[in-house]
């Protein structure tokens, strides 16, 4: 990849933007939110609000975000790769181009930060069949 892609810039640009965050966000940092992510950051704030991602976890180390969107439906992330199973991510960043990230995602960063990321620890096996049965409900 590009130094300058979207994909590598993009950690850097969310980790400054949050670096100064705690539980509450301050007003200056919404509008640089709102800035750089558009619709998107305020669909992500209202997630963390509800308290709608759940960092799932296994013994072996690996794990998966899961975030109820506002549909009701349950997107399953990959935050270290900037993946969500939403089709709206292929859509918007990976075909149009035209938003760097999605709520989804941005909500689990945001959530990371203030404080109000859900935890479930599962088994290995348990988070494998997670990953397979949206595997299957994909396809």
């Amino acid at each position: 990849m590009a130094a300058g892609s979207p994909a590598v810039m993009l950690p850097a640009v969310v980790e400054e933007l949050l670096s100064e965050m705690s539980t509450r966000v301050p007003d200056e940092h919404l509008l640089l939110l709102k800035f750089v992510f558009g619709s998107s950051a305020l669909q992500a704030l209202d997630l963390v609000d509800r308290q709608s991602i759940t960092l799932i976890s296994s013994p072996s180390g690996r794990h998966v975000y899961q975030v109820l969107g506002s549909s009701g439906k349950t997107y399953t992330c990959l935050a270290s790769c900037h993946y969500c199973s939403c089709p709206a991510l292929a859509f918007s960043v990976l075909w149009k181009s035209d938003s760097l990230l999605r709520k989804h995602l941005l909500a689990i960063y945001l959530s990371q930060v203030m404080g109000t990321c859900q935890q479930l620890s599962v088994s290995d096996k348990q988070l494998t069949d997670i990953l397979l049965m949206k595997k299957k409900q994909e396809a």
